[in-house]
């Protein structure tokens, strides 16, 4: 049976309302007892800073912008493997009864609290040994989400160098030139024409064919020879497919940065207090400059934007740290207002294309071929790697980091927890759906030619000869109009070769989630918009500036907030290094941070570290439940407590069968291949995340066991746990 997007959004639209309606009332009401009566942290320590009383409305774009990263578009989109079906219930289940409810509960508890941080929450509610293993799980966990944010960044941008395995054999097309150039001091560089064949194996199903041209570079020394059996050349060693950076998108994204800088002295020193003018300047220019990226490929600053890998990776890192330095008002918040603009209205966009367009769920509702395993990014079945997989469209731990950081501090009234907690999350899972959509959409084939790494692609569809075949026989779309011969003899061309003429990009393996969903998006919009099709390249571009904005506004964030507790680490040894306006100890600190995600950008990969960002951010959501779940105890509604404990005893069981998984198979694979420190330095730091989250549950089931009441100080806004001596 063919399914249609439009009625899937529509009772998805239906579901998410109905749980705003009556469930958000009833956490409000009984479980998270919120009372208007009672004097918020935002006017009991208004400082003009931190605590700031705050129109719900623009709180609510805070907190989506702050909690709305890249996890909820990417995780989705690499989730395909396994069908849409099994992601798209999870991410509706899921939001409405795990993730809305952890953000909501989480937030009412701070807010009730003074405020306090999800750490300090943990020491006062749970006791001391809580509060010291959140710490250590909080700051690992930032690490590796900010690790598993860049690397999609770098897959989307970076330009690679696919090795191809010596000894395989390369056929050109029948009557093609054979024509090569050495560079000086350079690699010798081949032409490689459409219609090549690569030939890894005797069997027919480990051939594969090129419909689109390429570069292969090999020492200037060495040169293509004729292979001893048949028609090809014999591939010699260090070999590699050269694929390019993406010039035009990191042009459009390097210029945001300079926008951002202008946005936020225009707001703040040039016009204080006109941010509507600000807005639209800033809007109208980062349009600007996505139009003006066309002109960046053909022109003499193609060179300084098509970065590699590793000069991208140090890009990142480079803006990582600078962006946690500088003063919050000159970069952080106007990325951050500019870029919550950006996502509600491409949201909404998204939304509105996919009803007008009402595009064939092209994928499976469930694949055959890796339901139980061995897909390109999941070497696992579907329980419970889907959920490993999509965590911030369905449930996300790092929204806790959020719930108990900036946005309680401004909260007006405690009433305003329900929309912004329960809304702001369920908007989030919405952007989970449009981006299942988006890439559920593609062709099969198109979807897993961008998905399946070309250096992994013949060991891998050696692996799968029956995904092999079913991929080669829809390699073309027939009612895309790519499927006939343009001439008799010519190479048929697929639509991902006529999306890469299009859009002015290599997409071929562009691992990572981004480039899939970009191509996703951009169908979508020239679909909903006919006779459009000409703005295909701008859509495409104007999507990857989108997810690179969701990430860098993350990262830089996420970086700050890595380095606060980094100095307060530090503090305790030398009493300055705690000091977060001495510049040589903030500089220390958001170095040692930004080396550490940069590490593991550098030396991994999307589908080495999107499970281990998936395994952390899921155990911060357990702790951060375990957290929730003993303040109903103390505060006498235990009864309610099933409503935290049954989501969080459901994630307990996937990320714990998960990193059971985890370290059996991938990580004791890495050391029996040679990768004897990557491997276990990936056991040790899986082994201390779950260490901590043992403490932590240990502690708080006793503490629900024997629960004690805890109050506000309201002089001092300090906790105080009745019949105990914690305060």
């Amino acid at each position: 049976m063919t399914l249609h997007a439009m009625p899937v959004m529509i009772g998805v639209l239906a579901v998410l309302a109905i749980a705003l309606r009556f469930y958000s009332r009833f956490l409000a009401g009984r479980v998270a007892a919120l009372d208007d009566s009672r004097t918020t942290p935002a006017y009991r320590f208004e400082d003009g800073q931190n605590f700031e009383p705050t129109n719900r409305w623009v709180l609510f774009g805070h907190h989506f912008a702050a909690i709305s990263g890249a996890g909820p578009l990417i995780g989705p989109v690499l989730a395909i493997q396994f069908g849409y079906l099994p992601g798209l219930i999870w991410i509706v289940v899921g939001v409405c009864l795990a993730g809305a409810v952890q953000d909501m509960t989480v937030l009412a508890l701070s807010t009730q609290r003074g405020g306090r941080s999800l750490a300090s929450l943990a020491r006062t509610e749970i006791g001391r040994p809580a509060g010291i293993a959140a710490s250590i799980a909080i700051l690992y966990i930032i690490v590796i989400a900010l690790a598993g944010l860049g690397v999609v960044v770098v897959k989307a941008l970076g330009g690679e160098e696919v090795a191809m395995k010596a000894g395989t054999v390369l056929a050109y097309p029948e009557g093609s030139q054979v024509n090569s150039r050495i560079a000086q001091g350079g690699p010798r560089v081949y032409d490689v024409p459409p219609g090549s064949k690569y030939r890894f194996g005797a069997g027919e199903d480990q051939e594969m064919d090129f419909h689109e041209p390429f570069q292969l570079a090999m020492p200037a020394d060495l040169a293509l020879r004729a292979a001893p059996e048949g028609a090809g050349f014999l591939l010699p060693e260090n070999a590699r497919r050269l694929v390019p950076g993406s010039s035009w998108g990191t042009f459009t994204i390097a210029m945001t940065i300079p926008i951002a800088l202008f946005v936020g002295w225009y707001m703040y020193k040039l016009r204080p207090g006109k941010v509507i003018e600000a807005s639209l300047i800033g809007a109208v220019m980062v349009l600007a400059v996505t139009g003006l990226g066309s002109l960046v490929p053909n022109s003499p600053l193609a060179p300084y934007f098509a970065l590699s890998r590793f000069w991208t990776v140090v890009a990142v890192a480079v803006y990582g740290f600078v962006a946690a330095v500088l003063p919050v008002w000159l970069l952080l918040c106007p990325r951050d207002y500019l870029s919550s603009f950006l996502k509600i209205g491409t949201i909404f966009l998204l939304v509105g294309g996919v009803v007008i367009a009402n595009p064939k769920l092209e994928a499976p509702a469930v694949s055959s071929f890796f339901a139980h395993g061995g897909g390109p990014y999941f070497n696992g079945p579907i329980f419970p790697y889907v959920f490993i997989c999509i965590m911030c469209g369905a449930i996300s731990g790092f929204h806790s980091l959020v719930s108990s950081g900036t946005t309680p501090k401004m909260i007006m009234r405690e009433s305003d927890v329900r929309m912004i907690g329960y809304g702001a999350m369920l908007m989030e899972g919405l952007v989970g759906v449009v981006a299942l959509i988006a890439a559920a959409a593609l062709p099969s084939a198109m979807y897993y030619d961008i998905n399946i790494d070309l250096g992994k692609r013949p060991d891998f569809l050696a692996a799968n000869p029956d995904f092999a075949r079913f991929l080669k026989a829809g390699e073309f779309d027939m009612d895309g109009g790519h499927g006939l011969d343009p001439a008799p003899g010519a190479t048929p061309e697929s639509e991902l070769v006529a999306m890469e003429r299009d859009v002015q990009e290599s997409l071929h393996g562009r691992t990572g989630g981004a480039v899939t969903l970009a191509v996703g998006m951009a169908r979508i919009f020239t679909e909903a918009l006919p006779g459009l099709g000409s703005l295909k390249a701008f859509w495409y571009h104007f999507a990857i500036m989108f997810e690179a904005l969701f990430i860098l506004t993350t990262i830089d964030a996420g970086t700050r907030i890595a380095r606060f507790l980094v100095q307060e680490i530090l503090g305790r040894i030398w009493k300055p290094l705690g000091d977060l306006d001495w510049l040589p100890a903030s500089m220390l600190a958001t170095g040692l941070v930004v080396f550490a995600w940069g590490y593991f950008i550098a030396t991994g990969s999307v589908e080495s570290i999107w499970p281990m960002f998936g395994l952390a951010n899921q155990l911060l959501a357990v702790i951060a439940l375990a957290v929730v779940t003993t303040g109903l105890f103390n505060a006498g509604r235990g009864r309610y407590a099933w409503t935290t404990i049954l989501p969080m005893a459901f994630v307990v069981a996937t990320t714990g069968t998960a990193a059971y998984y985890e370290i059996t198979g991938k990580f004791w694979k890495m050391i029996q291949a040679g990768q004897v420190v990557k491997g276990w330095l990936n056991i040790g730091l899986t082994a201390m995340l779950i260490a901590c989250v043992a403490v932590i549950l240990a502690t708080a089931v006793a503490r629900w066991l024997a629960p004690r009441p805890a109050v506000i100080d309201e002089e001092t806004g300090a906790d105080k746990v009745l019949q105990g001596t914690e305060a």
